[in-house]
């Protein structure tokens, strides 16, 4: 691929805008609306970027996106990740891929997290695990990116604002030029 970051475009434009699964936004909106709190929140360029994209395995999948419904998780975390790991490095892949751990991380550490969740995100959460144990929950405050997931995972949540302005996709064109490894 010659340009991943406009392949990335193209997706957006193309298959986000369908409904973000039990949300009020689309795909694009919200991941819009991620990155831009992570931008004016004054997050580096790799976080600002993983908060662009941290759902793209979404987009990747051919699954839809009422998945969720017929009891399946599709692990878009992870398959983000993969696919975003040949581009970028582990400072934008590794929030991606533990952006759900850090949803089940926080349901156990965090009394009311939650309560503050979304029907949609409730109902993924189940699919996904559910929340951490003690046990889990001790050993993700130990893991490489985990802080910087739970800071993605707190603008995903409040990512869902319907007819949110946000900057264009090229706003955020130089910074993922900035954090490509290629």
């Amino acid at each position: 691929m010659n340009d991943p970051i406009q392949f990335l475009f193209d997706l957006l434009r193309k298959r986000g805008n369908n409904a973000y699964f039990g949300e009020a936004v689309t795909e694009t909106e919200h991941m819009l609306q991620a990155a831009d709190l992570a931008e004016r929140s004054g997050a580096p360029e790799a976080l600002i970027a993983a908060a662009l994209l941290h759902d793209i395995g979404h987009l990747l999948h051919e699954r839809g996106e009422r998945i969720a419904d017929q009891g399946i998780d599709a692990c878009h975390e992870q398959l983000g990740a993969d696919w975003l790991g040949t581009y970028f490095d582990q400072e934008v892949t590794e929030p991606v891929r533990l952006h759900v751990a850090a949803k089940r991380y926080l349901c156990q550490a965090e009394p009311g997290y939650y309560a503050g969740l979304s029907e949609a995100s409730k109902q993924s959460l189940m699919l996904q695990g559910g929340p951490m144990d003690a046990a889990e929950a001790a050993a993700f405050v130990t893991t490489p990116y985990g802080d910087r997931a739970v800071a993605l995972r707190r603008w995903d949540e409040a990512a869902k604002v319907p007819d949110a302005v946000t900057p264009p996709l090229e706003h955020f064109q130089n910074t993922l030029k900035a954090v490509l490894k290629i």
